[in-house]
């Protein structure tokens, strides 16, 4: 229990499935909001036909809001345009067992048109432009990504038919690093670690946060495409293993006033012979790394929309919060956004900004996107900030959807990095996600006014 599981290959697919062992292949790929979507085969016809051929989903998977509700403004998927298929291609470098669902793998797609072409809007897409124009320069990405989830002695359904409102969280003090705390959840979190490891994720540790039945569980990293696949494996399987426990875990940014999810984000580059290229000979902070980091602190603003999506993602920025407000970096400072951490071969960068919600794939895109604006211009890494950011003098994460969108859409930087179609396409995503929530009546409106105003 608990080893890692290499991938699968196709060929141990086929003796599995001749075994009678496995049964069922899900293929599936990441929407706009992080979720998997997409497909179960009976496993003989996925490899006869699906493998060879791939197969054909609406497009209008990569234009809905979160309640797949078809909505305006998407130049790719519309009403006026049919409504019509995109091809989801099997990537077999991704095949896995799921042991958490009996006889049954799983591996992601890469989208495409009919004519062959790819996908643009898609996330893996995305990242994958920025993976080739990182490997132009002669680099590669390692990334890990940290996610904190609140975990509730509730069904899923029961959450729902409550209104999301009178829940039981699963530790009822603050448990961060409590290992008495952690042990109450254990059979859970042990689950997760396991089963994930036989899913062929790497797992590295569990420990309690400082919110009501907050944990988190890391993964060790990987390079940035591998990292964002299996943080997607993750996010679902956990909620499908706490399902399978009576339980549900939420990865909202900001449940309640009490500390949010965050999703820090760790970053580094390496050199085609797989060496280390944010250290220098001394172990320090290399040129390359410090362009790139003043590229992050340049850029950050404007492209803030691909780390923090939704509405609720902008609840967490509170100073004190352990969630940054400042545009600042740091050496091992938790009051920046940008915090510099490790030694030697393991210097990298963390983002601080991202929450339990973000899209893995649209986030390492930015990050890089970032830095290669600040390599590619030399820009010059200022001091960092060695005290509390929060009271400093310094520029401000946005503070709501509306601003970052209008900072994403006006950005001449993200035309530049993503194209016209991207930044239209999310731009959109983000005018949607505005509209519904002006629209909306919250709890908060009518417990203030109901009988008082």
């Amino acid at each position: 229990m608990g080893e890692r599981t290499a991938p699968l290959s196709v060929e141990a697919l086929r003796g599995l499935t001749a075994a009678g062992t496995v049964h069922t292949v899900v293929l599936a790929f990441t929407d706009m909001q992080g979720r998997l979507q997409g497909k179960r085969f009976a496993a003989p016809f996925f490899l006869d036909e699906v493998l060879p051929h791939g197969s054909e989903g609406c497009d209008y998977l990569l234009a809905v809001d979160v309640d797949q509700t078809t909505v305006d403004g998407y130049a790719m998927s519309s009403w006026d345009r049919g409504y019509g298929d995109f091809v989801m291609r099997p990537d077999p470098a991704t095949l896995r067992r799921i042991p958490w669902q009996d006889g049954t793998v799983l591996l992601l797609a890469d989208l495409a048109w009919q004519d062959g072409t790819p996908v643009t809007a898609s996330p893996r897409q995305i990242l994958r432009r920025q993976l080739e124009r990182l490997a132009e320069r002669g680099l590669s990405a390692h990334a890990g990504t940290e996610l904190e989830f609140l975990l509730f002695r509730n069904t899923y359904e029961h959450a729902w038919d409550a209104g999301y409102r009178g829940l039981t969280p699963a530790n009822q003090y603050n448990a961060d690093y409590s290992v008495l705390a952690t042990a109450r959840v254990e059979p859970l979190l042990r689950r997760l670690r396991n089963d994930m490891a036989g899913a062929g994720l790497t797992p590295e540790s569990a420990k309690g946060e400082c919110n009501l039945g907050q944990h988190e569980v890391v993964f060790r990293y990987d390079e940035a495409l591998t990292t964002c696949d299996q943080h997607s494996v993750y996010k679902t399987g956990a909620k499908e293993i706490a399902a399978q426990e009576g339980m549900a875990l939420t990865f909202m940014a900001k449940y309640d006033e009490r500390e949010g999810n965050s999703c820090h984000v760790h970053l580094s580059l390496r050199d085609t012979e797989g060496r280390p290229a944010f250290a220098d000979a001394a172990g320090g902070m290399s040129a390359t790394m410090r362009a790139f980091l003043a590229g992050q602190l340049a850029a950050l603003r404007e492209l803030t929309l691909f780390l923090a999506p939704n509405i609720n993602s902008y609840k967490r920025y509170r100073e004190g919060s352990f969630a940054p407000t400042a545009v600042a970096w740091g050496h091992d400072n938790r009051t920046c956004a940008l915090r510099v951490v490790g030694h030697g071969a393991s210097l990298r960068l963390e983002n601080r900004v991202p929450g339990g919600d973000v899209n893995p794939y649209l986030a390492l895109a930015a990050m890089i996107a970032a830095g290669l604006h600040g390599v590619e211009r030399g820009l010059e890494l200022p001091e960092p900030c060695t005290g509390n950011a929060y009271t400093a003098d310094y520029p401000r994460v946005p503070g709501s959807l509306r601003e970052a969108a209008a900072l994403w859409r006006d950005s001449a930087l993200a035309q530049d990095a993503f194209g016209a179609e991207v930044v239209a396409h999310y731009a959109n995503m983000a005018a949607v996600e505005q509209r519904q929530f002006d629209a909306a009546v919250t709890d908060w409106e009518r417990f203030r006014s109901f009988e008082r105003m």
